[in-house]
């Protein structure tokens, strides 16, 4: 793929690689993440699709009711406003990951991306088993191969707009076989492109071992490999720097997710200082080149329209933080900017 080496491709169009500035390199920005299953643990009186306001946005976030609306984003405008909050805040490019199964709409992101002076990088892919397509279930490794080559170098989701990272692929714990063979056709795919790939790990603290070892296994590169969502994930020294001397990227995507309870799982989230405190143990130990950090904003409730932080969180709030806490801006700067760079310029 000679055309896209040394290039990053955003739904715009490719771009040199020191034009993506401060990147989030892992949000959502269109999707639909409702789920029947999720839903179904709920009473049907506390099922609803009223529209969220100030008076009961905490009850949709924190997970007392469940909101339809809110696992849904699709207004244009909205995203528009909230990417716009985000650049004024000194954000540059944010890498988008709604893969199959959640309802990606790339002609919707190009249209954000130009209304809002945002980058946006498309993934693709596709999501855990129980989204995807049920015709996914005859799938060889070889179509998904194809396919995910396909949105990087044609266009993505019946479009023209190309991808320009593989994920995030959705891996549960146990793996599926589904997954499984998606997750070859991924490594096939970035063997083929010279794209970086985004891993959703499953919820169980050894299963981004799990993941690294089976692309360290495949001979793909290691140090192209993101696992997402450690901050909810893994929660002890001895696992992350294992995971860490692994080679692989560590993301710490849950910024501004600061509720200790995290309603999908029996899960106790870290507040925003806790993650700092988990960066600066991977950087002592020589693993600032393998650090990421972003939100994964995939709720309304999130955004700064419907009570939440919004995507300018990091920008705004994070960083002060971080030189609060002693980080340096070459730490800064590797974390936001260099590492973000390296991962999206096709190799």
């Amino acid at each position: 793929m000679t055309g896209l080496r040394g290039k990053v491709q955003t739904v715009s169009g490719l771009i040199d690689p020191d034009q993506v500035g401060p990147a989030l390199m892992h949000e959502h920005v269109i999707i639909d993440l409702h789920s029947p299953g999720l839903q179904s643990r709920f009473r049907a009186e506390d099922v609803t699709d009223e529209e969220i306001d100030l008076c009961n946005c905490f009850k949709a976030r924190y997970g007392q009711v469940y909101n339809r609306l809110n696992f849904r984003l699709d207004e244009q405008d909205v995203a528009v406003a909230e990417l716009r909050e985000m650049v004024a805040a000194g954000g540059r490019t944010v890498v988008e990951l709604t893969t199959g199964g959640l309802k990606p709409d790339p002609a919707k992101l190009a249209a954000i991306a130009g209304a809002s002076g945002a980058q946006i990088v498309m993934g693709c892919g596709h999501y855990v088993h129980s989204y995807q397509d049920p015709r996914n279930a005859d799938r060889t490794v070889d179509d998904f191969a194809a396919e995910m080559i396909g949105q990087i170098t044609v266009g993505a989701w019946g479009t023209e707009v190309r991808a320009g990272i593989i994920g995030e692929i959705g891996c549960q714990s146990p793996w599926t076989d589904q997954e499984r063979r998606v997750m070859q056709g991924a490594l096939i795919a970035q063997a083929e492109t010279g794209a970086a790939l985004n891993v959703h790990p499953g919820r169980h603290q050894d299963q981004p071992q799990e993941v690294a070892d089976f692309v360290r296994a495949s001979g793909n590169p290691i140090d192209r490999l993101i696992i997402s969502h450690i901050d909810r994930t893994i929660f002890d020294a001895e696992r992350l720097l294992r995971l860490a001397d692994t080679g692989c990227v560590i993301e710490f995507d849950l910024f501004g997710w600061e509720s200790n309870y995290f309603p999908n799982d029996e899960i106790d989230l870290p507040n925003d200082a806790t993650r700092l405190r988990w960066i600066r143990l991977l950087i002592d130990h020589g693993h600032l080149d393998r650090v990421l950090i972003s939100h994964d904003i995939c709720n309304r409730t999130r955004l700064g329209r419907y009570g939440g932080h919004g995507y300018q969180h990091i920008f705004a709030n994070i960083l002060p933080l971080m030189r609060r806490r002693g980080f340096g801006q070459a730490e800064i700067d590797a974390i936001l900017v260099a590492n973000p760079r390296r991962l999206l310029t096709f190799v």
